[in-house]
């Protein structure tokens, strides 16, 4: 077996969805021998938007101050082993191989079959255990307190800002989803929060209460660093990794942090190609919506753009256009290799009841960035995080895995 067919058996697993529990997962990661020893430090982060920019931070922040990490999150833009890294570093591709072997090999009767994110979760245990990681940083799939992450013990819990998405598994208030979210607070662990709505504030202030879990808020930014991501937000994001590590006693030294934070990589969180000419920008919920707009005029101004533009079926579409059409100077919209995504004519008729500006439907992610290159705007492909992989794979001249999850 090569690599290719063992992602191609991976990615079959898709076919058995998401199921939500952790039955199956302590099962999967008892068999594997995944769970992580004693000595390692487990950091488990929850959140609806910010979440994977704060696990960055905190993998950075981690391995400035000497110790080896790994970092688990999900989904990848490109390359499957981006969920995947050790102090930086995506795990290598016969690694992956030889461990996607073994646990589809531990796997092949069971039933009910462990899911896709299962398997991936347990891969990347089996791998940083292997190279003797000490600092751990996981990112939820899903919610939270039936994500299977939740099944790897914790010394810190850490939650992103809370909003309204994934409706469908989570509930439809604030309430129920930042229930669901604070379900990774674990009895007399410490947790950190940033700053939330006032509903979402006090659900998680009565579950760390009732578990007697000691509760901080990241709360202000005086003083913390401007990290190398662009926007306000993600110094608030800055100022959440830093309490983070400031409860775990790792905090590392001013000048260790700043130089950490200073040198981040985090793709398709406003990021900027072609010397700025081209943003990206995974705004798939009108949370992160709002965010990115706020993010484009303190960064350009009243500038408009040519929006390429698509996005999942089961997102609320409505609240993101209604947030970023006064971006637009025009419209871009693509297909995207996801199965997820809304169709380009049903997009259409979207994106028309927002914007006043042209509207061009493309057959191809190929002929639309070429019309939106040649607008005379500034670019900004946004929508969902599929179509930036789409985007960033085509320009690696690597073609992206077609994934749901």
């Amino acid at each position: 077996m090569n690599l290719k067919s063992a992602l191609d058996w991976l990615y079959s697993t898709q076919l058995f969805g998401i199921k939500l529990g952790l039955e199956g997962t302590r099962r999967l990661l008892e068999a594997a021998d995944a769970y992580p020893s004693e000595d390692v430090c487990v950091v488990h982060v929850a959140g609806t938007n910010g979440k994977g920019s704060v696990c960055a931070m905190l993998e950075a922040l981690g391995r400035s101050s000497g110790l080896k990490t790994g970092m688990f999150t999900s989904p990848h833009l490109v390359d499957f082993r981006e969920r995947i890294r050790v102090n930086g570093v995506m795990i290598p591709e016969d690694a992956l191989l030889r461990l996607l072997v073994e646990v589809r090999d531990l796997v092949a009767e069971w039933d009910p079959h462990p899911t896709f994110f299962e398997l991936a979760l347990a891969v990347a245990l089996k791998y940083f255990k292997e190279c003797g990681v000490k600092f751990l940083v996981l990112e939820t799939g899903l919610g939270g307190r039936l994500d299977a992450t939740n099944a790897v013990p914790k010394d810190l819990a850490v939650l992103a800002p809370i909003g309204m998405d994934h409706q469908q598994y989570l509930g439809d208030t604030l309430e129920l989803i930042a229930a669901e979210k604070a379900g990774i607070i674990t009895a007399g662990r410490p947790v950190v929060s940033a700053v939330q709505e006032p509903e979402v504030a006090g659900v998680i202030a009565r579950r760390a209460a009732e578990l007697g879990s000691p509760l901080a808020i990241a709360g202000h930014t005086d003083g913390v660093p401007q990290p190398s991501l662009p926007g306000a937000h993600q110094r608030r994001n800055a100022a959440l990794a830093l309490l983070a590590m400031k409860t775990l006693h790792l905090l590392p030294s001013r000048s260790v942090a700043e130089a950490a934070l200073s040198s981040l990589s985090w793709p398709g969180r406003f990021q900027e190609l072609e010397g700025g000419l081209m943003v990206l920008d995974g705004a798939h919920n009108p949370h992160a919506a709002r965010v990115l707009a706020e993010t484009w005029r303190e960064r350009f101004g009243d500038d408009k753009a040519a929006l390429v533009f698509a996005a999942s079926a089961d997102k609320n579409i409505h609240g993101v256009l209604e947030l970023i059409a006064p971006l637009a100077g025009e419209w871009h919209l693509v297909p995207c290799t996801s199965p997820r995504i809304l169709g380009v004519g049903d997009m259409k008729c979207l994106v028309e009841a927002f914007s006043s500006v042209p509207v061009v439907c493309h057959d191809s992610l190929e002929t639309g960035l070429k019309a939106a290159r040649n607008s005379g705007c500034r670019v900004l492909v946004t929508g969902s995080l599929f179509l930036l992989g789409d985007v960033l794979g085509l320009f690696a001249g690597e073609g992206r895995r077609a994934t749901v999850q």
